[in-house]
């Protein structure tokens, strides 16, 4: 993997029988993923209040899934689940992974310096685009013991963990794009749907 690392196409993975889908027939948001955009946009997931099992398995399954399709990150909205929770984990195919669970994500600060990245989504699979980010974010979260945690966040793991609070906040990579850009980009997804 390089720094232009774009996430890649997914499956259903693990979340076919995951007890916060109860017994629903759902599938991974690439295998519906006009459906799922549609939701992303109107429905952004409230703060959780709770941290119990469930959460946890939750944001296992959702760390399964991700390293599964070979992805950098993933929100539980991309796999229809209204819950403030992220996974992200960058680590290059030569390191072992540096998996971060988080719930309710926040960015506190963010660098004045931007970064270009391709970024993608298995919601739209086979399109990505060039985006300019902060370089680094400081973000609060509860991490996966349900304890405030506060990470900085520099290069891709800052790009991914943005990428992902955009679509807790019902925006996907493309809305930081020109109209124009960006309606080229849903024409040609589009065509490969």
């Amino acid at each position: 993997w390089d720094e232009d690392f774009t996430f890649g196409n997914t499956n259903p993975g693990a979340f076919a029988n995951h007890p916060l889908l109860g017994d629903s027939d759902h599938k991974l948001a690439c295998c519906d993923q006009w459906n799922v955009l549609y939701d992303l946009y109107n429905k952004t997931p409230r703060a959780l209040e709770m941290f119990g099992r469930r959460l946890r398995t939750l944001m296992d399954d959702m760390m399964e899934t991700m390293h599964g399709a070979r992805g950098i990150g993933l929100a539980a909205p991309q796999v229809g689940v209204s819950k403030r929770v992220v996974v992200i984990d960058v680590a290059f195919e030569d390191e072992k992974p540096k998996p971060i669970r988080m719930a309710n994500p926040e960015i506190l600060h963010a660098s004045i310096e931007l970064r270009d990245h391709e970024e993608a989504s298995p919601n739209l699979p086979g399109v990505s685009a060039k985006i300019s980010r902060p370089r680094a974010v400081t973000v609060r979260f509860l991490n996966e013991n349900g304890m405030i945690d506060r990470r900085d966040f520099v290069g891709l793991w800052a790009t991914s963990v943005q990428h992902q609070i955009d679509h807790l906040n019902g925006k996907m990579y493309f809305d930081h794009l020109s109209r124009v850009k960006r309606d080229m980009l849903l024409k040609k997804a589009k065509k490969l749907k």
